[in-house]
């Protein structure tokens, strides 16, 4: 699939459009992941520039999960640590108890989506509460959907579902798809720069446009007027030629971005065209960067730089063909104490998993007989998990 990578706030402006249609202007952002082949518009081997961590014989993946093309990942507050829900991209979400190695189904958007190519069910979240979940997903016309279902005694209601945010995609590619709840309750929303080769429509750059970005919204309680607001600390919320939803743009493809749970640093893959791939880094206090695509891929020029201040990235890899950055987690669990303090992200073309260390801003590489890696999970305790497009879910534990 080509394109598959805080404080609390007050809610200020109320938003009453659902629709948004891209419109052209400048530039725009991808991920590659293709379903049967996530290749195409990804980068480089990063084994080829990474050394074998020493640790790669202490950690193991296992399977917990024997799940069809699994997208996402997510918890859901108020259950036991055990469960987990894994959505797949033919539209299917299933609940998974690591403890009895059930797999049932949850709900399933099977019938309002394609699952093919890039596109499918491909983010799911939680609210705070629980009491409800949110889906992104292309439905049959390859359009963005992102909807809000209501839980009423842990069962979803689908009959409840309502639309919080539709947008017109121009091509079949680059949908983006990582969706994730911060701890102010709001909801961001990772879209790809509409598709295409280069960002022809000029999406990424283009501050009327949603596509190529990461937007943060606050969605609203069943029957509210407005389907959701904005932020008040979100940081164009004053201004008059920026769309107010927009938290970061100059994005060619975020399909998986997360924020660590210690320090609300946004960690942010961006799948490269033809030269490098990224990860980008940022604080909470940055909201409003700009990572630069299509004016750079990764720190190289792509098509000149008509914006002064652009934000770098702080791991890239050379496209070597094939490749595409799996964006993961900080890791903060306590069962592989090895792992503290680094993120953890994957190239979809390699087996293996890579450790970015942060402070030395090193990279190593940990063998594992996992391929197709196309997410990552993390669970209530900071326990991370694999989603390998073929063969299911995995668990990241030491070895034994």
């Amino acid at each position: 699939m080509c394109a598959f990578a805080s404080a609390s706030t007050s809610p200020g402006n109320c938003r009453q459009a659902l629709t948004k249609s891209p419109k052209l202007y400048f530039s725009a952002f991808v991920f590659c992941i293709c379903l049967a082949v996530i290749a195409g518009c990804g980068s480089s081997s990063s084994s080829q520039v990474a050394q074998t961590s020493t640790i790669s014989g202490s950690i193991t993946g296992e399977l917990v999960a024997d799940v069809e093309s699994p997208t996402a990942f997510a918890t859901k507050p108020g259950d036991s640590p055990s469960i987990i829900y894994v959505a797949s991209q033919n539209g299917e979400i299933s609940r998974v108890d690591l403890t009895t190695n059930d797999v049932s189904e949850f709900a399933s958007f099977r019938d309002q989506t394609t699952g093919t190519g890039e596109r499918g069910l491909l983010g799911l979240a939680f609210s705070l509460d629980g009491n409800e979940f949110y889906a992104h997903f292309t439905d049959l016309n390859g359009n963005t959907n992102i909807v809000a279902v209501e839980i009423k005694d842990g069962v979803p209601d689908l009959t409840t579902t309502r639309t919080l945010l539709f947008v017109e995609q121009p091509y079949s590619n680059h949908n983006g798809g990582q969706l994730l709840v911060d701890d102010a309750g709001n909801l961001l929303i990772g879209l790809g720069d509409g598709g295409a080769s280069g960002d022809p429509l000029g999406h990424g750059q283009n501050p009327s446009s949603l596509l190529g970005k990461i937007l943060r919204i606050t969605p609203t309680p069943p029957g509210s007027t407005a389907p959701y607001l904005i932020p008040s600390d979100n940081p164009f919320v004053q201004s008059d030629s920026v769309e107010p939803e927009i938290a970061f743009l100059g994005l060619r493809n975020p399909w998986r971005f997360s924020l660590d749970r210690d320090t609300g640093d946004f960690w942010i893959a961006d799948v490269g065209q033809n030269s490098k791939e990224e990860i980008n880094r940022v604080s909470g206090s940055e909201l409003g960067a700009n990572f630069g695509w299509n004016i750079k891929e990764g720190s190289e020029d792509f098509q000149g730089s008509t914006v002064s201040t652009l934000t770098g990235p702080v791991h890239e890899w050379d496209n070597l063909g094939g490749s595409s950055a799996i964006g993961g987690f900080v890791y903060r669990g306590s069962a592989i104490k090895e792992l503290q303090g680094k993120y953890l992200f994957a190239d979809f073309a390699e087996s293996g998993i890579f450790l970015f260390d942060p402070t030395s801003r090193q990279t190593t590489f940990v063998d594992l007989p996992i391929s197709k890696i196309v997410g990552f999970g993390e669970d209530a305790n900071g326990e991370i998990f694999l989603l390998s497009l073929t063969s299911g879910v995995f668990a990241l534990l030491p070895a034994r």
